[in-house]
Protein backbone atom coordinates (compact mmCIF):
# COMPACT_ATOMS: atom_id res chain seq x y z
CA UNK A 1 0.00 0.00 0.00
CA UNK A 2 1.35 3.03 -1.12
CA UNK A 3 2.50 5.59 2.34
CA UNK A 4 0.91 8.85 2.00
CA UNK A 5 2.84 11.63 3.86
CA UNK A 6 1.60 12.37 7.44
CA UNK A 7 -0.71 9.22 7.52
CA UNK A 8 -0.15 5.60 8.22
CA UNK A 9 -2.01 2.56 7.66
CA UNK A 10 -1.94 0.16 10.80
CA UNK A 11 -3.81 -3.26 10.04
CA UNK A 12 -4.87 -5.25 13.15
CA UNK A 13 -5.14 -9.57 12.37
CA UNK A 14 -6.68 -11.44 14.55
CA UNK A 15 -5.74 -15.25 15.03
CA UNK A 16 -6.10 -17.64 13.76
CA UNK A 17 -3.37 -16.95 11.12
CA UNK A 18 -3.33 -19.73 9.45
CA UNK A 19 -4.00 -23.70 10.06
CA UNK A 20 -0.36 -24.89 9.39
CA UNK A 21 2.64 -23.52 8.04
CA UNK A 22 1.79 -23.97 4.28
CA UNK A 23 -1.41 -21.88 5.00
CA UNK A 24 0.13 -19.35 7.00
CA UNK A 25 2.60 -18.48 4.60
CA UNK A 26 0.13 -18.20 1.96
CA UNK A 27 -2.05 -15.67 4.06
CA UNK A 28 1.80 -14.20 4.93
CA UNK A 29 2.68 -13.65 1.71
CA UNK A 30 -0.57 -12.51 0.25
CA UNK A 31 -0.44 -9.65 3.01
CA UNK A 32 2.65 -8.73 2.34
CA UNK A 33 1.35 -7.28 -1.35
CA UNK A 34 -0.35 -5.03 -0.32
CA UNK A 35 1.45 -4.38 3.38
CA UNK A 36 4.57 -3.64 4.32
CA UNK A 37 5.94 -5.74 7.68
CA UNK A 38 5.34 -2.41 10.21
CA UNK A 39 1.72 -1.53 8.90
CA UNK A 40 1.06 -5.36 9.87
CA UNK A 41 -0.21 -5.75 13.99
CA UNK A 42 -0.89 -9.72 14.31
CA UNK A 43 -2.55 -9.51 17.67
CA UNK A 44 -2.68 -12.52 20.38
CA UNK A 45 -4.55 -10.22 23.34
CA UNK A 46 -2.03 -12.92 25.94
CA UNK A 47 0.48 -10.25 24.87
CA UNK A 48 -1.22 -7.58 26.45
CA UNK A 49 -1.75 -9.24 30.22
CA UNK A 50 -0.17 -7.60 32.99
CA UNK A 51 1.96 -10.54 33.72
CA UNK A 52 3.13 -11.40 30.36
CA UNK A 53 4.53 -7.73 29.95
CA UNK A 54 5.76 -8.18 33.41
CA UNK A 55 8.11 -10.85 32.23
CA UNK A 56 10.50 -8.52 31.02
CA UNK A 57 11.03 -6.41 34.18
CA UNK A 58 10.83 -9.48 36.21
CA UNK A 59 13.69 -11.40 34.18
CA UNK A 60 16.13 -8.43 33.27
CA UNK A 61 15.25 -5.51 36.03
CA UNK A 62 16.42 -7.64 38.82
CA UNK A 63 19.75 -9.02 39.36
CA UNK A 64 18.73 -12.10 41.87
CA UNK A 65 16.87 -14.13 38.74
CA UNK A 66 19.87 -13.50 35.79
CA UNK A 67 22.43 -16.13 37.44
CA UNK A 68 20.44 -19.13 38.43
CA UNK A 69 17.73 -18.33 35.12
CA UNK A 70 19.63 -21.72 33.07
CA UNK A 71 19.81 -25.35 32.59
CA UNK A 72 22.08 -25.54 35.93
CA UNK A 73 19.85 -24.30 38.00
CA UNK A 74 16.16 -24.87 36.22
CA UNK A 75 14.61 -28.80 36.33
CA UNK A 76 11.31 -27.41 34.21
CA UNK A 77 9.60 -24.76 33.23
CA UNK A 78 5.44 -25.08 33.04
CA UNK A 79 3.58 -22.82 31.03
CA UNK A 80 -0.14 -23.61 31.82
CA UNK A 81 -4.11 -22.64 30.96
CA UNK A 82 -6.59 -24.09 32.36
CA UNK A 83 -10.75 -23.40 31.98
CA UNK A 84 -13.29 -25.07 33.92
CA UNK A 85 -15.81 -25.19 31.63
CA UNK A 86 -16.77 -26.84 28.36
CA UNK A 87 -17.29 -25.81 24.63
CA UNK A 88 -20.60 -24.20 25.93
CA UNK A 89 -21.99 -24.48 22.25
CA UNK A 90 -19.29 -23.56 20.67
CA UNK A 91 -18.14 -26.85 19.65
CA UNK A 92 -18.35 -26.57 16.33
CA UNK A 93 -15.90 -23.57 15.84
CA UNK A 94 -13.34 -25.44 18.57
CA UNK A 95 -13.50 -28.82 16.29
CA UNK A 96 -12.12 -26.79 13.33
CA UNK A 97 -9.12 -26.04 15.04
CA UNK A 98 -8.35 -27.90 18.62
CA UNK A 99 -6.85 -26.89 21.99
CA UNK A 100 -3.47 -26.95 19.95
CA UNK A 101 -4.33 -24.36 17.56
CA UNK A 102 -6.71 -22.44 20.05
CA UNK A 103 -4.52 -21.86 22.77
CA UNK A 104 -0.89 -23.47 22.70
CA UNK A 105 0.84 -22.45 19.46
CA UNK A 106 -0.25 -19.20 20.12
CA UNK A 107 -0.84 -17.90 23.80
CA UNK A 108 1.72 -20.34 25.65
CA UNK A 109 4.27 -19.86 22.79
CA UNK A 110 4.69 -16.39 23.48
CA UNK A 111 5.11 -16.58 27.12
CA UNK A 112 7.60 -19.27 26.19
CA UNK A 113 9.64 -17.30 24.17
CA UNK A 114 9.42 -14.14 26.96
CA UNK A 115 10.25 -16.61 30.19
CA UNK A 116 13.55 -18.46 27.50
CA UNK A 117 14.77 -15.39 25.05
CA UNK A 118 18.20 -13.86 25.91
CA UNK A 119 17.93 -10.00 27.29
CA UNK A 120 17.44 -7.99 24.00
CA UNK A 121 19.73 -4.63 23.57
CA UNK A 122 17.16 -2.61 24.08
CA UNK A 123 13.50 -2.39 24.73
CA UNK A 124 13.15 -1.51 21.11
CA UNK A 125 10.57 -3.54 19.53
CA UNK A 126 12.39 -4.98 17.34
CA UNK A 127 15.47 -6.00 19.81
CA UNK A 128 12.53 -7.92 21.64
CA UNK A 129 11.58 -9.72 18.29
CA UNK A 130 14.77 -10.55 17.54
CA UNK A 131 14.86 -12.95 20.43
CA UNK A 132 11.60 -14.28 20.89
CA UNK A 133 12.75 -15.31 16.88
CA UNK A 134 16.29 -17.08 18.19
CA UNK A 135 14.26 -18.96 20.91
CA UNK A 136 11.77 -20.52 18.46
CA UNK A 137 14.72 -21.44 15.94
CA UNK A 138 16.05 -23.53 18.70
CA UNK A 139 13.20 -25.62 19.25
CA UNK A 140 12.75 -29.00 18.11
CA UNK A 141 9.91 -29.79 16.30
CA UNK A 142 7.38 -31.40 17.93
CA UNK A 143 6.54 -35.37 17.51
CA UNK A 144 3.75 -38.05 18.99
CA UNK A 145 6.26 -38.43 21.72
CA UNK A 146 6.62 -34.97 23.40
CA UNK A 147 2.38 -34.45 23.76
CA UNK A 148 0.09 -36.31 25.46
CA UNK A 149 -3.77 -35.37 23.61
CA UNK A 150 -7.14 -36.02 26.42
CA UNK A 151 -10.60 -35.24 25.42
CA UNK A 152 -13.33 -34.59 28.03
CA UNK A 153 -16.12 -36.67 29.08
CA UNK A 154 -19.19 -35.56 31.08
CA UNK A 155 -19.40 -36.41 34.66
CA UNK A 156 -22.34 -38.25 35.75
CA UNK A 157 -22.32 -36.11 39.43
CA UNK A 158 -21.39 -33.01 38.28
CA UNK A 159 -23.52 -30.88 39.80
CA UNK A 160 -24.35 -28.65 36.34
CA UNK A 161 -26.21 -29.51 33.30
CA UNK A 162 -22.54 -28.67 31.70
CA UNK A 163 -20.17 -30.51 33.65
CA UNK A 164 -22.93 -33.61 32.98
CA UNK A 165 -21.78 -33.16 29.17
CA UNK A 166 -19.09 -34.42 27.70
CA UNK A 167 -17.27 -32.70 24.46
CA UNK A 168 -19.28 -35.31 21.98
CA UNK A 169 -22.42 -34.72 23.70
CA UNK A 170 -22.01 -31.16 22.58
CA UNK A 171 -24.71 -31.13 19.40
CA UNK A 172 -22.58 -28.98 17.34
CA UNK A 173 -19.34 -30.93 17.28
CA UNK A 174 -19.13 -33.88 14.64
CA UNK A 175 -20.05 -37.47 15.61
CA UNK A 176 -16.58 -39.38 16.81
CA UNK A 177 -14.77 -36.46 16.77
CA UNK A 178 -11.75 -36.71 17.81
CA UNK A 179 -10.11 -33.60 18.55
CA UNK A 180 -8.32 -32.98 21.29
CA UNK A 181 -9.67 -30.45 24.73
CA UNK A 182 -6.88 -31.04 26.32
CA UNK A 183 -2.88 -31.35 25.57
CA UNK A 184 0.07 -30.82 27.25
CA UNK A 185 3.59 -30.66 25.11
CA UNK A 186 7.30 -30.82 26.22
CA UNK A 187 9.29 -28.33 23.89
CA UNK A 188 13.34 -28.35 24.00
CA UNK A 189 15.56 -25.29 23.72
CA UNK A 190 18.34 -26.58 22.32
CA UNK A 191 20.63 -23.69 23.13
CA UNK A 192 23.32 -23.18 25.59
CA UNK A 193 21.48 -21.95 28.29
CA UNK A 194 18.17 -24.02 27.79
CA UNK A 195 19.53 -27.81 26.37
CA UNK A 196 18.02 -30.66 28.41
CA UNK A 197 15.35 -28.35 30.48
CA UNK A 198 11.71 -29.10 29.83
CA UNK A 199 9.54 -26.39 28.85
CA UNK A 200 5.88 -28.02 29.11
CA UNK A 201 3.14 -26.62 27.65
CA UNK A 202 -0.63 -27.70 28.87
CA UNK A 203 -3.45 -26.69 28.45
CA UNK A 204 -7.07 -27.82 28.53
CA UNK A 205 -10.91 -27.12 29.26
CA UNK A 206 -13.53 -28.83 31.47
CA UNK A 207 -10.50 -29.06 34.11
CA UNK A 208 -10.96 -28.52 37.84
CA UNK A 209 -9.79 -24.75 37.83
CA UNK A 210 -9.31 -21.45 35.72
CA UNK A 211 -5.19 -20.81 36.25
CA UNK A 212 -3.23 -19.23 33.45
CA UNK A 213 0.73 -19.29 34.88
CA UNK A 214 4.62 -19.50 34.65
CA UNK A 215 5.88 -22.03 37.22
CA UNK A 216 9.90 -21.96 37.35
CA UNK A 217 10.59 -25.27 39.25
CA UNK A 218 14.44 -24.81 40.27
CA UNK A 219 16.69 -28.29 41.10
CA UNK A 220 17.12 -30.42 43.84
CA UNK A 221 19.32 -28.65 47.09
CA UNK A 222 22.87 -30.80 46.78
CA UNK A 223 23.82 -31.88 49.98
CA UNK A 224 20.63 -32.08 51.94
CA UNK A 225 21.37 -31.97 55.03
CA UNK A 226 17.35 -32.19 56.29
CA UNK A 227 15.48 -35.87 56.91
CA UNK A 228 14.04 -37.04 53.54
CA UNK A 229 11.16 -35.39 52.37
CA UNK A 230 11.40 -32.84 53.99
CA UNK A 231 12.83 -30.49 51.33
CA UNK A 232 10.54 -29.80 48.07
CA UNK A 233 11.70 -27.67 45.13
CA UNK A 234 11.75 -23.94 45.16
CA UNK A 235 9.36 -22.59 42.00
CA UNK A 236 8.92 -19.16 41.05
CA UNK A 237 5.28 -19.09 39.97
CA UNK A 238 3.74 -15.80 37.80
CA UNK A 239 -0.16 -16.16 37.87
CA UNK A 240 -1.60 -14.62 34.83
CA UNK A 241 -4.91 -14.95 36.00
CA UNK A 242 -7.01 -15.32 38.02
CA UNK A 243 -5.58 -12.29 40.66
CA UNK A 244 -2.46 -11.17 38.78
CA UNK A 245 0.55 -12.57 41.03
CA UNK A 246 3.98 -13.24 41.72
CA UNK A 247 5.31 -15.59 44.48
CA UNK A 248 8.14 -17.93 45.54
CA UNK A 249 7.59 -21.39 46.64
CA UNK A 250 10.81 -21.93 49.50
CA UNK A 251 11.64 -23.60 52.74
CA UNK A 252 11.62 -22.17 55.95
CA UNK A 253 12.02 -23.32 59.16
CA UNK A 254 9.06 -24.72 61.26
CA UNK A 255 8.20 -21.90 63.68
CA UNK A 256 8.63 -23.47 67.64
CA UNK A 257 12.03 -25.06 69.60
CA UNK A 258 12.40 -27.85 66.73
CA UNK A 259 14.28 -27.54 63.79
CA UNK A 260 12.91 -28.49 60.43
CA UNK A 261 11.51 -27.16 57.22
CA UNK A 262 8.43 -26.56 55.46
CA UNK A 263 7.20 -24.38 52.25
CA UNK A 264 6.24 -21.37 52.73
CA UNK A 265 5.88 -18.31 50.33
CA UNK A 266 7.31 -14.81 49.24
CA UNK A 267 4.09 -13.55 48.08
CA UNK A 268 3.33 -10.39 45.45
CA UNK A 269 -0.47 -10.54 45.34
CA UNK A 270 -1.05 -7.30 42.85
CA UNK A 271 -5.05 -7.42 44.89
CA UNK A 272 -2.86 -6.47 48.28
CA UNK A 273 0.25 -4.80 46.93
CA UNK A 274 -1.47 -2.94 44.09
CA UNK A 275 -5.10 -2.07 45.87
CA UNK A 276 -7.22 0.02 44.22
CA UNK A 277 -5.45 -0.01 40.82
CA UNK A 278 -7.26 -0.46 37.50
CA UNK A 279 -5.62 -3.20 35.31
CA UNK A 280 -6.13 -2.55 31.67
CA UNK A 281 -7.70 -5.21 29.06
CA UNK A 282 -5.19 -7.04 27.58
CA UNK A 283 -7.66 -5.74 23.96
CA UNK A 284 -6.99 -2.01 25.52
CA UNK A 285 -3.02 -2.05 26.00
CA UNK A 286 -2.85 -4.02 22.62
CA UNK A 287 -5.16 -1.18 20.25
CA UNK A 288 -3.56 1.80 22.31
CA UNK A 289 0.08 0.47 21.05
CA UNK A 290 -1.77 0.34 17.63
CA UNK A 291 -2.26 3.45 17.56
CA UNK A 292 1.07 4.61 19.46
CA UNK A 293 2.80 2.65 16.80
CA UNK A 294 4.36 0.49 19.02
CA UNK A 295 4.71 -3.31 17.47
CA UNK A 296 6.40 -4.93 20.94
CA UNK A 297 3.76 -6.55 21.87
CA UNK A 298 2.74 -8.09 18.29
CA UNK A 299 3.97 -11.24 16.52
CA UNK A 300 6.19 -10.59 13.22
CA UNK A 301 6.08 -13.45 10.23
CA UNK A 302 9.39 -14.46 10.90
CA UNK A 303 8.16 -15.35 14.26
CA UNK A 304 4.84 -16.66 13.00
CA UNK A 305 6.73 -18.70 10.33
CA UNK A 306 9.10 -20.94 13.53
CA UNK A 307 5.82 -21.29 15.15
CA UNK A 308 4.06 -23.13 12.79
CA UNK A 309 7.47 -25.13 12.12
CA UNK A 310 6.98 -26.66 14.87
CA UNK A 311 4.01 -27.82 15.48
CA UNK A 312 3.25 -28.31 11.85
CA UNK A 313 4.03 -31.58 11.77
CA UNK A 314 2.55 -32.73 15.16
CA UNK A 315 -0.95 -31.51 13.74
CA UNK A 316 -0.83 -33.28 10.29
CA UNK A 317 -0.15 -36.85 11.90
CA UNK A 318 -2.43 -36.66 14.62
CA UNK A 319 -5.23 -35.01 12.17
CA UNK A 320 -4.21 -37.67 9.58
CA UNK A 321 -6.70 -40.78 9.07
CA UNK A 322 -4.69 -42.85 11.66
CA UNK A 323 -4.02 -40.32 13.95
CA UNK A 324 -4.18 -41.15 17.54
CA UNK A 325 -7.80 -40.93 19.55
CA UNK A 326 -7.16 -38.72 22.27
CA UNK A 327 -7.52 -40.09 26.14
CA UNK A 328 -10.61 -39.60 27.74
CA UNK A 329 -10.50 -37.81 31.06
CA UNK A 330 -14.06 -36.73 33.48
CA UNK A 331 -15.19 -33.11 33.57
CA UNK A 332 -13.79 -31.07 36.40
CA UNK A 333 -10.38 -33.08 36.78
CA UNK A 334 -6.90 -32.24 36.06
CA UNK A 335 -7.04 -33.93 32.70
CA UNK A 336 -5.28 -37.34 31.72
CA UNK A 337 -3.53 -39.48 34.01
CA UNK A 338 -0.67 -39.76 31.14
CA UNK A 339 0.09 -36.04 30.94
CA UNK A 340 1.15 -36.03 34.67
CA UNK A 341 3.04 -39.18 33.80
CA UNK A 342 4.69 -37.57 30.93
CA UNK A 343 6.12 -34.63 32.91
CA UNK A 344 7.17 -36.51 35.49
CA UNK A 345 9.45 -38.49 33.20
CA UNK A 346 10.65 -35.20 31.16
CA UNK A 347 11.70 -33.92 34.76
CA UNK A 348 9.03 -32.20 36.76
CA UNK A 349 8.52 -33.10 40.08
CA UNK A 350 4.91 -32.31 41.33
CA UNK A 351 4.09 -33.26 45.38
CA UNK A 352 1.08 -31.97 46.03
CA UNK A 353 1.91 -30.85 48.54
CA UNK A 354 1.93 -27.16 48.96
CA UNK A 355 -0.90 -24.52 49.72
CA UNK A 356 -2.01 -21.77 49.03
CA UNK A 357 -2.88 -19.14 51.83
CA UNK A 358 -3.60 -16.19 50.42
CA UNK A 359 -5.66 -13.28 52.92
CA UNK A 360 -7.01 -11.47 49.84
CA UNK A 361 -9.68 -12.01 47.83
CA UNK A 362 -8.57 -12.95 44.42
Amino acid sequence: MTKVAGCWTRVIIEKPFGKDLDSSEKLSKHLAKLFTEDQLYRIDHYLGKEMVQNLLCMRFGNRIFGPVWNRDNIAAVVITFKEPFGTQGRGGYFDEFGIIRDVMQNHLLQIMCLTAMEKPVSMAAEDIRDEKVKVLKAVTALTLDDVVLGQYQGDPDGKTEDSKKGYRDDPTVPKGSKTATYALACLNVANERWDGVPFILKCGKATNERKAEVRIQFKDVPGNIFPDGQLKRNELVMRVQPGEAVYCKMMTKVPGMAIGAEETELDLTYNHRYEGVKMPDAYERLILDVFLGSQMHFVRTDELREAWRIFTPLLHTVESAGGPTPIAYKYGTRGPKEADDLARKRGLLYTGTYQWKSLNKL
